[in-house]
């Protein structure tokens, strides 16, 4: 069975496999360095555990375990609020207007704006699998038991919720947005960049990029082109949170400028559709196939499962599905359809 939990210690090479496994400069804010992922894991460690120091930030580490083998397939992760403490940086599409009267000429000139309006809203991150599980009912797994976790620790969580897509990249490994200006304020390659990032915080990007507003039209035709555009092995994962809910508004990754999601959290459709129930245990393999998910802090754990509903609040699943959980017949527990 896929089972869903918080990140372990001894996870941490199973892990370092999957973020270095990613494809050739693919991000997903995991530090592929062991002392950083280290140190990630045991913040979140604390944060499953609401054994946080006073000043630290909230950062939860999931897996996604194949209980056969005891291996770990890939990670996600919540930031329960984006820049943990620091400003959290895009840039936001908008557009300047030029004109002048005694020519009789008015040109509307798109720009880019540095911001950090998105900080503090809670934001998804750190999301990576295998390849051979994207569009799988594993990736789909992976990706909502967060939303799960959320409805069911929503004091934990900002009304506004946002992620990251990775961005454009060509075969060759080029970035065009980051090759176009990026790099212009670095002496680093985009991969470098992205390094420090998972290692540190994207502060440093935004204290040695311009202030002042990007014009659009200085950047290369690729880069314009790339603007708002997810990278093609996110495509899985971009269409999977479109149907969750999230939407592509005006911000762009300050990197690779792919599109940065909004969504309100009260509005996703896992917290929506997710109900709490009472377990049951069942002999049959019968029902339809949900999400469950059971148990609190360090204790969460989240499956997919044959399930079939009472006229009460009872649920009934098979056996293994409760023992996967650790859950006992009666305790609580959370569902959403597949």
């Amino acid at each position: 069975m896929w089972l869903v939990r918080p990140a372990q210690p001894g996870d941490l090479k199973d892990i370092l496999d999957i973020a270095g496994g990613q494809g050739p400069r693919m991000s997903s804010t995991l530090p592929k360095k062991e002392e950083a992922l280290a140190l990630k894991i045991d913040q979140s460690a604390r944060s499953f555990a609401g054994r946080n120091k006073p000043d630290e930030a909230k950062r939860f580490l999931f897996v996604l375990e194949d209980t056969g083998s005891g291996k770990v397939h890939g990670v996600s992760g919540i930031d329960a609020r984006a820049g943990n403490g620091q400003p959290f940086y895009n840039y936001r599409r908008d557009a300047l207007v030029h004109a002048s009267h005694e020519l009789g000429i008015s040109r509307r000139v798109e720009v880019l704006y540095p911001s950090h309006s998105l900080t503090d809203h809670t934001l998804l991150c750190s999301f990576a699998i295998k390849p051979e599980l994207r569009g799988t009912d594993a990736f789909e797994l992976l990706s909502r038991a967060r939303m799960l976790f959320i409805a069911g620790n929503r004091h934990l969580f900002t009304d506004q919720i946002v992620v990251e897509i990775q961005g454009v990249q060509t075969e060759s490994g080029e970035v065009p947005f980051w090759d176009s200006l990026g790099r212009h304020f670095f002496n680093m390659d985009f991969e470098t960049a992205d390094q420090y990032s998972g290692m540190l915080s994207k502060t440093f990007i935004a204290e040695l990029m311009p202030p002042n507003p990007i014009y659009v039209t200085l950047l290369s035709k690729a880069a314009r082109e790339a603007l708002g555009q997810p990278h093609q092995q996110t495509r899985a994962t971009f269409e999977l949170l479109q149907h969750e809910g999230f939407h592509s508004g005006c911000y762009l990754d300050i990197f690779d400028a792919g599109p940065v999601l909004e969504a309100r959290t009260d509005a996703l459709k896992s917290v929506v559709t997710s109900h709490p129930k009472t377990l049951h245990a069942a002999n049959s393999e019968d029902g339809e196939l949900c999400l469950i998910s059971g148990g609190e802090g360090e204790g969460f754990r989240c499956t997919l499962t044959l399930l079939s509903e009472s006229l009460g609040d009872e649920v009934k699943v098979p056996l293994k599905t409760w023992k996967c959980l650790g859950r006992n017949s009666g305790d609580d527990v959370r569902i959403t359809p597949l």
